[in-house]
């Protein structure tokens, strides 16, 4: 792996080769400070697909994949979309040896919570990620949702947390309620519908996004998705990694 931007910046010792979990961390830092900070994390083809067969993982690739994990390792919490949990299996995060001092030094567990948004809690309760997690999973809904679903997260042993009123799920409060249950390093991994409403609501600090080299034509999803915004926000662009045609990209919004 290379560093294309910036190019100042002090060369890691495992440059043009494979970079240990150690200077990728450093690379993807969470900024200083108690405020939350949101980062998005996703991966597109050159022709804008945000998935192939409605899963990411063909479009990815090996390093990618190790970016994804140290995101992970870095993140208080990993927030992501009802459909996503559904198409992508998720299961419970797991605690990483390689990251077990960083975070303990940080004052983080041994693991992020997956916090799982959805209004209906159309949910499987019953899946590892609600019954056997490391940290409990956390379910964000609204303040309407179904009684008999709000139980069952809790009975599965998930916390709900209340961030909307009726079925609707605001983004500002997802950020502010987790934040104020000490969780303010947030990663945002999808679907495509939550990323366009954190987009919309103006609360996504930055987008960890790789590009990949690889054309798939089709009507798969964007990377966004939902309503737009009456004005495009503008981010600045903070780093730039290459590998193997691949490039994982940093934006920090101005």
């Amino acid at each position: 792996m290379r560093r294309l931007f910036p190019v100042t910046d002090p060369t890691p010792a495992a440059e043009g080769g494979e970079w240990s979990l150690d200077e990728l961390a450093d690379a993807y830092a969470y900024p200083a400070g108690d405020g939350p900070w949101l980062r998005a994390n996703i991966v597109s083809t050159l022709d804008g697909a945000a998935q192939h067969d409605g899963r990411s993982q063909p479009i990815s690739s090996d390093t990618d994949m190790r970016i994804f994990g140290t995101l992970r390792g870095l993140a208080d919490v990993v927030v992501v979309g009802a459909e996503t949990v559904r198409m992508e299996g998720y299961r419970p995060a797991r605690a990483r040896d390689a990251f077990a001092a960083r975070r303990a030094a940080a004052g983080q567990g041994p693991a992020p919570a997956i916090a799982v948004v959805s209004g209906s809690l159309d949910l499987d309760f019953s899946l590892p990620l609600f019954v056997s997690p490391l940290v409990p999973t956390l379910v964000v809904t609204g303040a309407g949702a179904p009684p008999d679903r709000i139980e069952a997260a809790r009975s599965a042993g998930a916390e709900v947390v209340i961030a909307g009123e009726g079925s609707r799920v605001d983004p500002t409060r997802v950020v502010r309620e987790l934040a104020g249950r000490g969780l303010r390093r947030q990663l945002a991994e999808g679907g495509p519908r939550l990323l366009g409403q954190f987009v919309a609501a103006g609360v996504l600090d930055e987008l960890c996004l790789t590009l990949s080299p690889m054309l798939t034509a089709g009507d798969a999803q964007r990377i966004t998705g939902g309503p737009s915004v009456a004005v495009p926000e503008r981010f600045t662009l903070a780093s730039i990694l290459e590998e193997a045609g691949f490039l994982f990209t940093r934006y920090r919004r101005i």
